[in-house]
């Protein structure tokens, strides 16, 4: 029996910065974020966007009526939750009409959670063929105006539908995961943006590729020329590539092998270019990049998957294509969401940046209509959000 990702889309709210523009506004030289880092624009939510609604929205156009009467298990990865208790995945059951006997819970492990996640539904369905498991990567990365870290925001989501029999990736069951307790990226409870040691957040996230890549290889025999492709978590589009360069000298790939896969690894950066970073998302928009904007991908080639979460903990895993599964890409919904974006001003953008939801128990009416996403968040009250469905 195989196991794996049946149906895979991603959602992106429908406002972006371009990051020329910001680069302009910030006193700082374009190809510092176009080129240095490999950012083009920034996916940024307006009030009626959080990890429940934009999770939501992944997920809805390929949970059918039939699948949500499958699916037991829905669980959000995410390190933007809303609520300390309740988790997210509780509203997303009930938006996206899932039957009632099913568990809904969230992950936190930074970026690394929706991986959690996947794994754990893998497992589930091993025991229980036939049935069917809804992952869902959901984050906002911010840090602040004008801040070094604010050319690396981002928001969006990856919904995932697992399965036995799967259409589009089929994963092994070998991997490797490895953790360490350090602090790269942390934030506490008490602040709204992260902490971060970014040049030790980089050799972290590189030193954890080449350890578990490293075990990987011992415990499987394999080796680089096996794989047509390598997808990465990705906070910026340069980060993964500053893990993959050195392995592929130290393990002597063939001139042949690394065109392959440095090629591979250019179509699987080209959604996060237009989004961002989007935490727990991050590796699976990378899989989305890959499968739409690679036309190449055969049937049965074998993929590697390496997650990152910083705090720290970073897994290598694998999957195979399944036959036939160009059939059942939402490639063309993919393109449309990004190229119907609405580009903000600087100013725009940092008035924005710069509204709250209230945090006092007092009602906000939002205004829904000016959100294209199927699912908005319609109102604040005693507390609470409440979710349209439009």
């Amino acid at each position: 029996m195989t196991i794996g990702i049946d149906k895979l889309n991603f959602f992106a709210p429908h406002l972006y910065v371009d990051l020329v523009d910001l680069a302009t506004a910030r006193g700082v030289e374009p190809a510092k974020y176009t080129i240095g880092i490999g950012q083009e624009k920034m996916a940024f939510p307006p009030l009626t966007q959080d990890t429940i609604s934009m999770g939501a929205n992944a997920a809805l156009p390929i949970v059918s009526k039939e699948d949500a009467e499958l699916i037991d298990l829905v669980i959000l990865g995410t390190e933007s939750g809303i609520d300390y208790s309740k988790a997210g995945a509780t509203v997303i059951h009930q938006l996206l009409g899932v039957q009632p006997f099913a568990r809904a819970i969230e992950i936190k492990q930074a970026c690394y959670g929706a991986t959690a996640g996947l794994l754990m539904a893998k497992d589930y369905i091993q025991s229980h063929p036939g049935r069917k498991a809804l992952v869902i990567a959901s984050d906002i990365a911010r840090y602040g105006l004008a801040t070094g870290g604010e050319v690396t925001q981002g928001a969006g989501a990856v919904a995932m539908l697992v399965s036995d029999n799967p259409k589009i990736l089929a994963l092994e069951d070998e991997s490797v995961v490895y953790t360490d307790n350090i602090f790269d990226f942390w934030r506490p409870v008490y602040s709204d943006n992260a902490l971060v040691d970014g040049k030790f957040s980089n050799e972290a996230y590189i030193t954890f590729f080449s350890t578990v890549w490293e075990e990987y290889k011992r415990r499987t025999n394999r080796c680089l020329e096996d794989f047509e492709a390598l997808c990465f978590h990705l906070p910026y589009s340069k980060m993964g590539k500053k893990a993959l360069l050195p392995v592929l000298e130290n393990d002597g790939a063939t001139d042949s092998v690394k065109e392959k896969l440095l090629t591979n690894y250019e179509h699987s950066i080209l959604h996060t270019k237009a989004i961002g970073n989007i935490y727990t998302g991050s590796l699976y928009l990378g899989l989305c990049s890959l499968l739409d904007n690679q036309p190449n991908l055969k049937d049965n080639q074998l993929i590697g998957l390496f997650s990152y979460g910083s705090g720290a903990v970073g897994e290598f895993f694998t999957g195979r294509l399944v036959p036939g599964f160009s059939d059942h890409l939402q490639t063309e919904a993919h393109h449309n969401l990004l190229n119907e974006r609405q580009a903000l001003t600087i100013p725009e953008y940092e008035a924005v940046f710069k509204e709250k939801l209230p945090q006092d128990g007092s009602e906000m009416k939002l205004d829904t209509q000016a959100d294209p996403a199927s699912i908005c968040i319609e109102k604040i009250t005693d507390h609470q959000r409440y979710y349209y469905k439009k």
